[in-house]
């Protein structure tokens, strides 16, 4: 007995052996515990997804706010990075334009009610609406431009731009081109983050044109072109002889007002130069196409997360228009030099009217 034992422990001992030399030259069985195929699986899975999901079964709403799609700015520029995601990621893209703010809520209960994988919501006017959606259907996945305010659900993304950086270099700019000393800003609607635009316009100006002074209006409205083309008509009347807008919709009159003045104008989001190819100075880029277009990526290859996303001057999520025909030398390098001092730390562009105080005092008007 006690021999058989042993002969039975010296059989278990070679196979053994044998099944670990059969691992360690890679060959052989491809067998693993149930534990191991477990954690294997679960590692795996998200990659499995992506890897087998058909492009043409996602579908990706954008609900614009009242601006609308063609307001050749905020909500064009996102409808523009969707499109470009349908194209060349093949994936289903629609938009839905809001006329007034009571079009917000039965807009996204459409994407919704028509199983969207995800809901893009352009500003944060769209904030309410979307918070009260995405706590009542939480299984379906949200993002927002413009608005931190709902970052605390599970099924929302929020995406954020450091704008006040694109701002500043456009008042570099505008402190250099303007022979009056006085220069104008038009704003859509005060809120914490429009006003970052106006921070750090003003901003800009002051820091290469300390005797310049900055003209404010609110127009109240993202959708005013007549209101916009009035502002223009009393800062020009004042002695503004560059405006920039930060407008939506209300912006294309600000434009209009420019051309008729023979002023230049400072654009917004996108390159606008084309809506006044002889007063159009530059633009303060606000890459929401590229945000639009990640998002779009992310939800393809399983990896869209929740919380908030943020782009800024060294990840190209803001610029500004340097290409310009109508920018000096002067400009160029000027501008050129503020956005290496940005990206380094050297400048610290404010964001909040307690970082603006701090430094240029108490002379932003529109909050």
């Amino acid at each position: 007995m006690k021999k058989s034992k042993l002969f039975k422990v010296i059989a278990l001992l070679l196979v053994a052996i044998i099944g670990l030399t059969s691992c360690g030259n890679g060959g052989g069985s491809n067998e693993t515990t149930k534990e191991e195929t477990s954690k294997l699986e679960e590692n795996t899975s998200g990659q499995e997804d992506a890897s087998t999901k058909d492009p043409s079964t996602i579908k990706i709403g954008m609900i614009t706010d009242v601006g609308g799609v063609n307001d050749g700015s905020f909500n064009q520029s996102s409808w523009e990075g969707l499109q470009r995601a349908g194209e060349e990621l093949k994936v289903t893209v629609k938009y839905l334009e809001s006329k007034n703010d009571s079009d917000y809520t039965p807009n996204i209960e459409t994407f919704v009610d028509e199983k969207y994988d995800l809901i893009i919501c352009v500003g944060y006017m769209l904030a309410d609406a979307m918070r009260e959606a995405a706590t009542n259907y939480p299984d379906q996945k949200f993002a927002i431009i413009d608005d931190t305010s709902c970052s605390d659900l599970p099924n929302v993304t929020c995406l954020m731009f450091e704008q006040a950086e694109s701002a500043y270099l456009a008042g570099v700019i505008a402190g250099l081109a303007t022979e009056s000393n006085k220069v104008g800003f038009v704003l859509g609607m005060s809120s914490e983050v429009m006003n970052q635009f106006g921070y750090g316009y003003i901003a800009g100006v002051k820091d290469t044109n300390p005797d310049a002074v900055v003209l404010q209006y609110n127009a109240n409205s993202f959708a005013d072109a007549a209101a916009g083309k009035s502002a223009v008509t009393s800062m020009v009347t004042d002695g503004a002889d560059v405006i920039f807008h930060a407008a939506g919709g209300t912006g294309s009159g600000v434009i209009e007002g420019c051309v008729e003045n023979n002023i230049w104008a400072i654009g917004v989001d996108t390159d606008q130069s084309k809506l006044a190819p002889n007063n159009m100075l530059t633009s303060a880029l606000k890459r929401v196409d590229n945000a639009c277009y990640d998002i779009a990526e992310s939800v393809l290859n399983n990896t869209l997360e929740s919380g908030v996303k943020t782009y800024n001057l060294s990840s190209e999520g803001v610029d500004i228009v340097s290409s310009s025909e109508h920018l000096t030398d002067e400009m160029k390098a000027a501008v050129e030099k503020a956005k290496a001092d940005i990206i380094a730390g050297k400048i610290k562009v404010p964001s909040t009217k307690e970082a603006f105080n701090e430094k240029y005092g108490d002379i932003y008007d529109l909050d």
